[in-house]
């Protein structure tokens, strides 16, 4: 399958996490993104991680709602994503009030990535029942688009044991905050078709892609559905011509959108290899702001 895409743009992550991770540096970057042209930037989501776990490599991880709400603070145009928000691991109403909040304050920024999680030992350490995460994503979407929508609200919930009678839950968005639905399953693939605004993909192969891609195609989608794919990219470490081989080909198969995540661990090597992405990524045809 060979997909044509009119428009590809990218983001980038933030250093949020690990040895990079600090109030300047989250900031710096961000505000250097927004300088380059980037579309978005984008934070990660785990609240608790075994201290043996392969993955993440770093229990050091900001908060990402209260990173979005800095550097919602610290930037002017530069949109701000979670890659991805666990969202049976939180409250929903927190949640939808929480992102509501952070888009009016930076005037319509806000993009909710998310995804139903695969920790069991952070869902055991938070009291969630894991056989229960995707249940519990599909309701809590639901909740949170009501909340952000609906006013004086009737309605239960009854896998968060949740009662709304005659509730409201003001501010609500301006305009709609775009949900980028997570997941490489399915039943994740099923659920971008029904309640997303794109998919976002990570650090999956060309081949896998493509194979995803074509599944989420024989769904009805909306119109400008975005396919997103977070990478591992860092050409400080890696071959720059293979990044940019991996690029035209994530964007044959119908990639649309791209979030790299450098792996330095100071504030300027991470910021230079921001600046090189950016300079590669533009050579293969992505658009910047």
């Amino acid at each position: 399958m060979e997909v044509i895409t009119s428009k590809v743009t990218a983001g980038i992550h933030l250093p949020q996490a690990g040895p990079a991770a600090s109030a300047d540096a989250i900031s710096d970057v961000a505000e250097l993104a927004e300088s380059l042209g980037f579309q978005d930037v984008w934070v990660s989501d785990h609240l608790i991680i075994p201290a043996d776990a392969k993955y993440p490599p770093s229990a050091y991880i900001y908060e990402p709602l209260a990173v979005m709400a800095w550097v919602a603070a610290k930037t002017t145009k530069v949109k701000l994503g979670t890659t991805v928000l666990v969202l049976p691991l939180r409250n929903p109403i927190v949640v939808a009030k929480s992102l509501a909040s952070i888009d009016l304050l930076s005037s319509g920024r806000v993009i909710l990535g998310t995804a139903a999680g695969w920790l069991k030992a952070e869902f055991d350490a938070l009291g969630i029942p894991f056989n229960e995460r995707g249940k519990r994503t599909d309701e809590a979407l639901e909740m949170i688009q009501r909340l952000w929508n609906d006013d004086k609200i009737n309605a239960s919930y009854p896998i968060h044991q949740s009662e709304f009678v005659n509730m409201r839950a003001k501010p609500q968005p301006k305009g709609a905050i775009p949900i980028w639905i997570g997941g490489h399953a399915d039943v994740a693939l099923k659920r971008a078709s029904k309640v997303g605004d794109g998919w976002h993909g990570a650090f999956l192969s060309i081949a896998k892609t493509e194979e995803l891609i074509q599944k989420l195609s024989n769904f009805k989608l909306r119109d400008n559905f975005v396919f997103s794919m977070r990478t591992s990219w860092d050409p400080l470490e890696d071959d720059q011509s293979q990044i940019a081989s991996e690029i035209t080909e994530y964007m044959r198969v119908g990639v649309s959108h791209f979030v790299p995540e450098p792996r330095q661990r100071t504030t300027e090597d991470y910021m230079n290899s921001v600046r090189i992405l950016r300079d590669i990524l533009g050579d293969c045809g992505v658009s910047f702001i």
